[in-house]
Formats: C-alpha cells, structure tokens, sequence
C-alpha cells in the first residue's frame, strides 16, 4: 500500500468549486498545511466552505482562500482577533462571505461526531451566548444544553511531522491540535508531513493517526521555518489611573500567578493571562493548553525556541518534567470534564453578576470566540486578569455586560492593574488595592458596586483570607468532576 502523491498539486486535483474543506492548525501561525493550501488556491476554485480553527495570517494559510474570493463561507472560531492588521474575514473577503462562529472545542467535537458516524448531540456549550439563538434546547442534569449537528468534511487537508507510505502520522508537540478531527471528519484526507519513511519503519505506539483515515500524503518541499506570533509591546506598560500609575501587565500577571495553589491544574487564556507562565518556575502547578499541551513553562526568544513546542497565544514555551502532548480533542475533555482546578482569562467587561464578555466588540467586526465558551463549562475557578479601565478610560467592571456574554455568572476573582475583587453570594468584594491606589479610587473607577473587605484588614491574612481562596481554588476541581 503506497499512498504517497509527487506533489501538492497532484494531490488536490479532484477538489472542486463547492467542496466543504477541513484545514488543521492552530492560533494564527502554526501547523498549517501551508503547501496544500496553496494548491488549492492556484487551482482557482470558487465556493469552497472552508471548516478551520483560524484564519492564521501568512499566504500559506486560510487566510488567503478568503481574500482571494475562493470561500464562500467560513466555520471557524475566529473570524477576527483583536489587534490584527488584518481585520475581520468578512471585510478582506471581496465576495459575500457567510460565517458560522463556533466555540474551539466545540468545533473539534463536532467533527468527531461526524467522523465517529454519531448524528446530533447535546453540549452544555455556549448554552447561555447568543450562538445557542434558533437551537434546540434540552436540560440535563439541571444544565441547559443545545443540539449541535455533526461537521462532515468533503476533504481534509492536515499537517503532521512525518509518515510511512501506508499513511500512518507522526505528529510532534503541540503541532497535533485539530489534525486528527479534521482527518475523521473527511471524506478525502490529504496530509503535507515533513518526512516519508518506508512501511515498518515506525513504531506502532508511536502512529499519532492510523493511515485507515489517510489518503494521500505529500512531503513538504522546502523545510518548514517557524514562524511565531510578535508580541505586543505595550504588553508591560502600567496605565494612570487619576495621575498614578497602576500594575503593568507583568505585574497583573505575577499577582494572578501568586494566588494559585500548589498541585493545580489550570489554562491561561490569550493576552494578560498568557504572561502568568513565566512567573510559575520552581512552582507544582502544570499549565494546560487547548491546543493540546499540559505540563509547559515560561515563554522563550524565538531563537530558543522548538517550532512545535508553543502555548494557545502562538508564543515558544519550554516545556517541565511531566509534560505531555495530544489533539485539541482531548484537551477539551480535560476541561469539560473538570479536570482544571482554575482557567485564566482576559476580558472586555464583567458585569456584577459575574457574567463576562471577551469574545467580540461593536469595533472587532467579527468574532474571536477561541476555546473560551468550552472552558467555562466546568472551570474551577474562573479568574479574570485584564485592566481595569479601557483606553478611554470607561470602567470594563460593569453593573451589566453591555458586550455579548461569553459565559454567565461564572466569574470568581477580577485580577486587574488597580486590585484584586472576588465575587461571592454578596456581590463584587474588593479585596486588594494596588499601592497607590485606596478603596475610594477603586470604586470611582468601577461601574459596579463594590463591597469593602480587604484581605490586609482581617485578622491574620497570610493564614486565613488568602489562604482560604487558594484552598477553595485547590478543591474546586474535585467538586466539578463527574459524580462529585
């Protein structure tokens, strides 16, 4: 059995206008299958629907089907990201361009259903968002839930490191994520890999995918460089808040990560949170990844770094002892099923009743949805690190989200640049001020009400009020797991 094409082009031959198209990657530069992708493109095809994680940014990616016109509908989890050059798909998209957001593990899930050969199920997923709007609705377990419809693929087109003629994967690092749910959910799957060995020269248990749901497979024909995402270089610097300076955003981020016990399990979120990795050395708490990676570090210099060894932002990591890799799948049972102790999230508002909204804006002109609506399913503890105020100084602590909600009444802790604030039965407690800055200063810069309870004024707080949050945040995930 021999299932190796010459080239690119010779592999997307039968693909044609109107073909629905599954693209494995992940966040916006990695794992793509960048010279399949392109074939597809010099083919001139029209109508394409294309299923993906995200657009990514480079001419190798999505992306470019979109701004050449060739895709006349989008199902992704982004169709925009804040801060881009870009600008949202339906604005570079020179003919109409339909798109169906779908939260990321959801979309992973799915197309497992569809792959498995399962019809329409129920997910507790975005339930309470405006993407459950027109969907069945049942309650189970006293949850709400949706029905979701499979997500067959015409093709997949999927990435992985290398691979013998009977189509049988080896996938490296993190760069697995969406490759083996694209693969099950498509008709046709056709993999770009690095390398070609002969049969038998790999390991039965180190096959990532079987080469049973492998079609064809090219080599790649030049070496894959790495390309990783810039970061921002505001992302340190301390905003004024009424002529003082508050917490930069490694400062957010050191006290976000100070407040996490020993022997957790918990996700960092794009932007603010991202940063928490580096303050976490010498501590047992192993970082996970929806992109499939648990057990990872500090972030590195592109010049450190391995092109398959990253974090869900798109930026280098190290990885710690312990550390494992798998499919985007499989990250999202650890999170559904309640296996984190605390997710750590950015958002643009939380509203008092600890619903938050971090998805998309009335100026992002599209969605970046990402794996947030999954990982509030079951997050343990929901901690919140984000500035206090916008740019224009307008609070993003708000009596209600004026933004559409990303989850509901699920926020347990606000870290900002001016303090820390729980929410408990009462309401927004604040806990701790920033130096500089007292209680008064807060709340003038807070929509919300807030409750004055700081941890400094209670008896001994080293020992009680601090410790007792990191207790409750280290037994969250035994009460959210299955039959707790």
């Amino acid at each position: 059995m021999d299932k190796v094409v010459a080239s690119a082009a010779a592999a997307v031959t039968d693909l044609a206008s109107g073909s629905v198209i599954g693209v494995g990657g992940f966040g916006i530069v990695h794992a793509f299958p960048v010279h399949l992708i392109g074939a597809v493109r010099e083919l001139g095809l029209t109508d394409l629907v294309i299923v993906t994680n995200s657009l990514g940014t480079e001419s190798g990616h999505p992306l470019s089907l979109v701004q050449r016109g060739q895709v006349s509908k989008l199902i992704a989890a982004f169709s925009a990201r804040p801060g881009s050059s870009i600008g949202s798909a339906d604005a570079i998209s020179p003919v109409p361009l339909e798109i169906e957001l779908v939260p990321q593990g959801l979309l992973a899930e799915r197309l497992r259903a569809a792959g498995a050969g399962l019809g329409p199920f129920f997910s507790p997923v975005a339930a309470d968002t405006l993407l459950a709007e027109g969907k069945e609705r049942r309650v189970f377990g006293g949850r709400d839930h949706v029905l979701e419809q499979p997500l067959s693929l015409d093709f997949g087109l999927i990435y992985a490191h290398a691979a013998d003629r009977a189509g049988n994967l080896v996938f490296r690092g993190a760069s697995q994520n969406f490759g083996p749910s694209v693969a099950k959910a498509a008709r046709v799957v056709i993999a770009e890999v690095d390398e070609i060995v002969e049969n038998g020269t790999l390991a039965p248990d180190e096959i990532g995918l079987p080469g049973i749901f492998v079609d064809r497979v090219v080599v790649s024909p030049v070496r894959r460089e790495a390309v990783w995402r810039q970061r921002r270089t505001d992302e340190q610097r301390p905003r004024e808040y009424l002529g003082r300076r508050g917490r930069s955003g490694r400062e957010i981020a050191e006290r976000v990560a100070a407040l996490l016990p020993e022997g957790s399990y918990v996700n960092l979120g794009v932007g603010l949170p991202t940063m928490v990795s580096d303050f976490l050395d010498g501590r047992d708490v192993m970082l996970h990844a929806e992109n499939g990676l648990l057990g990872y570090g500090t972030r590195l210099a592109p010049q450190d770094a391995d092109i398959d060894v990253f974090n869900a932002a798109s930026e280098p990591v190290t990885l710690r002892k312990g550390a494992s890799t798998f499919d985007t799948v499989e990250a999202f049972e650890m999170a559904r099923g309640g296996r984190l102790d605390a997710v750590i999230l950015g958002a643009y508002q939380v509203g008092a009743d600890g619903t938050f909204a971090n998805w998309t804006t009335p100026t992002l002109g599209g969605g970046a949805i990402g794996g947030a609506m999954d990982l509030v399913v079951r997050p343990g503890k929901l901690i919140i690190a984000m500035w206090h105020c916008e740019r224009s100084g307008r609070p993003k602590i708000v009596r209600t989200c004026a933004y559409p909600p990303t989850g509901t009444g699920c926020v347990d802790l606000i870290v900002t640049d001016l303090g820390v604030i729980e929410r408990d039965e009462r309401g927004l407690v604040l806990r701790e001020c920033s130096a500089g800055f007292t209680p008064a200063d807060i709340q003038q810069l807070t929509d919300s009400p807030l409750i004055m309870e700081l941890w400094s004024e209670m008896a001994d707080p080293s020992q009680s009020a601090v410790a007792d949050w990191q207790r409750s945040l280290a037994g969250s995930r035994s009460l959210t797991r299955p039959g707790r």
